[in-house]
């Protein structure tokens, strides 16, 4: 339309020389607007069309931007002040969608987001042009924080002159912070060991100058100014015990050294000063730092003093030259009185069988008591009499064997103990070799019997230990491995590339992987003190309708609200003499495994107490068990046909064991679809038995 209007207006300028009349005027108008509006339209979709390219351009590079931000940990938000609010460019270059203070500020630390809103705020205010903040990002489950340094800039102004926008660039330095830590960590346990060791330590660069020394060393070379030590630029090379080492060939050395420091006089050493004489003996280790192209860069220093040790080892080579040359000259006096010498408590002992007497001394020519054969016999212990009256009827029959007893007595020394006597003789012939006299002697053995008797115990307590230890890893098997790799699998997914919608998923799992293997370890070295019978029952008068229903609601507090708790609780007083603790867990963990296989239904608990036996029945209706898997319901990781474990494998184990240590029984009824029973039955005594009143 708009070209044969053209046609048109080109036909009137051609006849441009006829008189014009109304109808070719308004022709011309229609026709000059026309193409106003045409030139108008095309300049439009111009326009659109330059608009739209920028705007990808404007998109490209700042998904461009926002790769950069992201590689360099760096997120860029603005501030509209108008709205207050704020929002974050996003990786594909468009900004979010946008936070209110109170949505924004729950990303970071709240003990510290008034300092980055102040900051926010004097921009806005034209208080600062540029701000910098250091905030702690919200603690995540495991109680860490990112750190985030804050870079807050004016972005644009209003036609005012007003802020209207503020551009922040937020850089992630946990990194950074935690390397510093980390550094700042290694420093302070350098500077620790190095001043606080038993060691000297010295430090010198890679010329061999002196740059540190702590104060063991000053101590060892009698340095009272370390500070004009340093200054003076004392060099490895000064040093007698490395003065023949080439610095840049040196390697990690271990030296021992005499140093005479008479021999090292001049300048270059200036011992004297120090008042170091005499001779030292020295225990030192070299240790050249390289970088990794191999230049030296320092060399690290560590020895001691051995000169008091070295001395004092001489003095003992000399004190034991001297020691056996003493002992040499009293050998002949040793032989003769042997016997006194050898052992405190000997008495010598004669039996005359002629006369049946027994005769004992402390010497040789003096018979300090006699005893009669009834006699004897009465001084022994009571299990020992036996043995004391056949150890005299053997001597009585001139018995030509050697005789030797230990006996315990009804003597107590000063400890109260009671007296063990060891009995050593031998006959003595005549000329004729018929047996005269018996001749010994009698030792003391309560000492040795009483360190016998400890070791007994502690050996078996050493074998309880080596038991339960053989019993731990026994127990050890591939069920602990789940949750373990489970932990390790789900860390290892953060390391990864993930959606941050599965972060709490991921989380959720670690922690139910922790608290079953937590679970696991926990039942295992239980059951391993189960197995090494260290577990100690102790009985006490317990009301035991008070405690009941309190061990019921702890093992079912994992209970599906599905399910439907019924407690029986018969007697409004039952004070029964029982381990209230063990018998407890035996409680709680048949309710929590009640509630294990129950999704829907009710679960129950009940006791009983009949002829001095306290029995409790837990009952449930949840899916049961099939009749293959319970004869075996008792064994350790047992599982059923749908290779499920019931609780950790260990639960059901612990309870039987702790039941028959405690002198009951344990009995289960199941079926499969419709539920399981199980009764436990204690034997106890009643002191008080009072029933409800129904």
């Amino acid at each position: 339309m708009s070209l044969s209007l053209l046609t048109a207006l080109i036909a009137q300028v051609t006849h441009i020389g006829r008189p014009l009349d109304f109808d070719h005027v308004v022709s011309y108008v229609v026709a000059i607007i026309l193409i106003g509006v045409f030139v108008l339209f095309f300049y439009n979709r111009l326009y659109v069309y330059k608009r739209q390219e920028a705007n990808k351009e404007r998109k490209s590079q700042n998904a461009r931007l926002a790769l950069v931000l992201k590689a360099g940990k760096l997120r860029i938000w603005v501030y509209e002040v108008a709205k207050r609010h704020y929002s974050y460019l996003t990786d594909e270059g468009t900004y979010g969608k946008d936070l209110n203070p109170i949505e924004f500020a729950q990303q970071f630390d709240r003990d510290q987001i008034e300092q980055l809103r102040q900051a926010v705020f004097d921009v806005c205010d034209m208080k600062n042009s540029t701000s910098k903040v250091t905030i702690h990002g919200r603690s995540d489950y495991n109680g860490e924080h990112r750190c985030y340094e804050m870079n807050i800039s004016v972005a644009r102004y209003d036609k005012f002159g007003f802020v209207s926008k503020v551009l922040g660039i937020q850089h992630d330095i946990t990194d950074d912070v935690r390397k510093k830590e980390k550094v700042n960590q290694l420093l302070m346990r350098y500077h620790t060991v190095f001043n606080s060791s038993l060691l000297d330590m010295a430090y010198y660069d890679k010329d061999g100058v002196l740059l540190d020394l702590n104060e063991k060393a000053c101590q060892t070379f009698g340095v009272t100014d370390k500070e004009m030590i340093m200054g003076e630029k004392f060099k490895l090379q000064n040093n007698p015990m490395f003065s023949g080492i080439d610095l840049q060939q040196m390697e990690n050395t271990r030296t021992s050294t005499i140093i005479d420091f008479s021999q090292f006089q001049g300048p270059h050493y200036d011992f004297e000063r120090l008042g170091m004489s005499g001779k030292m003996y020295y225990d030192s280790t070299i240790n050249p730092i390289r970088n990794a192209q191999g230049e030296l860069e320092g060399v690290y220093m560590s020895g001691c003093d051995i000169t008091e040790m070295v001395e004092s080892f001489h003095r003992q080579q000399e004190g034991a030259e001297r020691l056996r040359k003493a002992i040499k000259n009293i050998e002949e006096y040793v032989h003769n009185i042997n016997y006194a010498l050898r052992v405190s408590g000997v008495r010598f002992m004669n039996y005359y069988p002629n006369r049946f007497t027994f005769e004992m001394s402390d010497t040789v020519n003096e018979t300090k008591l006699r005893l009669s054969q009834l006699r004897c016999i009465r001084l022994g212990s009571p299990r020992f009499r036996r043995t004391i009256s056949s150890v005299l009827n053997r001597m009585d029959h001139l018995s030509k064997y050697n005789i030797q007893e230990t006996i315990e007595t009804e003597i107590r020394d000063e400890k109260g103990r009671q007296i063990w006597l060891m009995f050593n003789l031998v006959p003595m012939l005549d000329k004729e070799g018929h047996v005269e006299r018996y001749f010994g002697m009698c030792r003391n053995m309560t000492d040795i019997v009483e360190t016998e008797r400890r070791l007994a115990v502690e050996t078996q307590k050493a074998q309880e230990t080596e038991l339960l230890k053989q019993s731990f890893l026994t127990n050890m098997s591939y069920e602990i491995r789940t949750p373990l790799n489970n932990v390790v699998g789900f860390a290892e997914l953060f390391e990864s590339e993930h959606d941050e919608a599965d972060e709490p998923f991921f989380v959720e799992q670690i922690k139910q992987s922790a608290n079953t293997l937590l679970r696991l370890i926990n039942d295992i070295l239980f059951l391993s003190r189960l197995d090494a019978n260290m577990i100690e029952y102790t009985k006490a008068d317990i009301d035991f309708a008070q405690v009941f229903e309190s061990h019921c609601q702890i093992g079912w507090s994992g209970m599906n609200p599905k399910v439907k708790p019924i407690i029986d609780n018969p007697y409004e007083r039952l004070v029964v003499n029982i381990d209230e603790g063990n018998l407890g867990k035996v409680i709680e963990k048949l309710c929590m495994l009640s509630t294990y296989f129950t999704e829907e239904g009710t679960v129950s608990a009940r006791y009983e107490y009949r002829r001095g036996e306290l029995t409790v029945a837990i009952e449930d209706s949840g899916v049961g068990i099939d009749a293959q898997t319970l004869p075996h319901v008792f064994d350790r990781f047992v599982r059923n046909q749908k290779e499920e474990l019931c609780g950790t494998g260990l639960d059901l184990p612990i309870v039987q064991l702790l039941v028959q240590q405690m002198g009951g029984t344990i009995e289960m009824e199941s079926e499969l679809g419709k539920g399981t029973t199980v009764w436990v039955s204690i034997p106890c005594e009643a002191k008080v038995i009072e029933r409800r009143v129904v």
